[in-house]
């Protein structure tokens, strides 16, 4: 899959719709792309390549687009497999081109590439500069964007950001590989889910990040998941803004564990007595059928979090607790949460899931305001009834 960018810029890149599960954690659903990008100038240089075995065709476009030219660079921006799996193929195929990264990405080049001859390398650091001709690349480090050797690339004639990771998003490319060909809406919720299972626990990094290339005049993104940014490359700066800073519009996330129908009672009045005190956004989700990935999305969305769950061999429920780590991992800050539980004969879900609030409020600013309510068995009309004080109190937080 190619596309021109500029007279001197390709895109090239395939999409993978057969991997179900990005890192065997995150579901894909709807596939995912993977750039890279060459640059025919008076030098040549490719920047980054693909996963090993998504695209059989890859060394074949490759070398259609150089049209019987030597690559004289290989750009490793990102050394994650999706985007350096071809590494050894390229530089195979081409024994004089010259891999250009920084000293981190070279340390797990000797990792992944043993044999590769260190004469072949050459290193960059902030600020430095690969000269091709009309094209200049400037090294910008963006370290834990989301590995430690991640760094972007622009294109100082061009104004283009080679941005590696950033502005990336989970889905393939179908049909339309530049902002102005696709429907914005679509990409942005896979964005969002891939920035909050990928990149969200680096948000502070993701801000510096920012900074920096804020003080770059960007005509064009070119990141190595999903579309160009040639159009309006400052609405995706504006979504990672946001994100970043994780501040979420007013509403509330429910997410339950429950064996037999009765913490999801709990969970549903819960909901209900939400909205009676006028909470519009309120996603419910249960954790025995909904993979963290979604809801962790939902959650950046949003300022109030609700969890419960029934006991489960004295503790709370696997599934919640898979995806309370899953939260605690990618860090979602500053959030306003209530909790509650329901047992027959031990506790435990409630008691596991306020430790679990304890550390996400000393290391993450989450606000408990109550230590809410476990219910017994099936829950009477009455029993639920008590907690409509609480939650009232709850809800006039958001």
């Amino acid at each position: 899959m190619t596309a021109k960018i500029l007279e001197t810029l390709h895109f090239i890149g395939t999409n993978d719709r057969h991997k179900t599960l990005f890192e065997s954690n995150w579901p894909l659903p709807y596939g995912i792309s993977y750039n890279s990008y060459l640059i025919k100038d008076t030098k040549t240089a490719l920047l980054d390549t693909i996963e090993y075995g998504s695209d059989r065709s890859y060394m074949e476009e490759v070398a259609g687009i150089l049209d019987g030219r030597d690559l004289d660079y290989l750009v490793i921006l990102h050394m994650e497999p999706d985007h350096a799996g071809m590494i050894g193929e390229m530089l195979h195929r081409y024994p004089a081109a010259t891999v250009v990264t920084n000293a981190k990405a070279i340390k797990l080049l000797e990792i992944y590439f043993p044999e590769l001859d260190k004469n072949r390398m050459k290193e960059v650091r902030e600020g430095d500069t690969l000269e091709l001709g009309h094209h200049n690349l400037q090294f910008v480090m963006t370290p834990m964007v989301h590995w430690p050797e991640s760094m972007m690339a622009y294109c100082t004639k061009e104004n283009i950001l080679f941005s590696q990771d950033a502005f990336g998003t989970f889905g393939t490319l179908d049909g339309g590989i530049f902002d102005d060909e696709i429907n914005l809406d679509y990409y942005k919720d896979e964005m969002l889910r891939y920035y909050t299972n990928i990149i969200g626990r680096f948000s502070s990094q993701v801000e510096r990040a920012l900074q920096k290339a804020a003080g770059l005049p960007i005509r064009i993104i070119c990141p190595v998941h999903g579309p160009v940014w040639r159009t309006k490359p400052s609405v995706v700066f504006d979504w990672y803004r946001q994100w970043a800073a994780s501040k979420g519009d007013t509403g509330v996330v429910l997410a339950y564990a429950s064996m037999y129908g009765h913490t999801e009672k709990t969970a549903d009045h819960i909901a209900r007595q939400l909205a009676l005190n006028g909470i519009r956004n309120i996603r419910v989700f249960n954790v025995s059928n909904t993979h963290p990935s979604f809801i962790l999305k939902e959650i950046w969305k949003y300022n109030g979090i609700v969890l419960g769950s029934c006991s489960y061999n004295t503790g709370m429920h696997p599934n919640m607790h898979h995806l309370c780590h899953e939260i605690e991992i990618m860090q979602p800050g500053n959030k306003k949460a209530f909790l509650f539980g329901g047992y027959s004969w031990s506790g435990g879900g409630l008691k596991n899931l306020r430790l679990f609030a304890q550390t996400m409020s000393e290391k993450h600013q989450w606000e408990l305001h109550s230590p809410g309510m476990e219910i017994p068995g099936n829950p009477t009309a009455l029993a639920l009834e008590g907690l409509n004080d609480l939650i009232a109190t709850y809800a006039a937080t958001l």
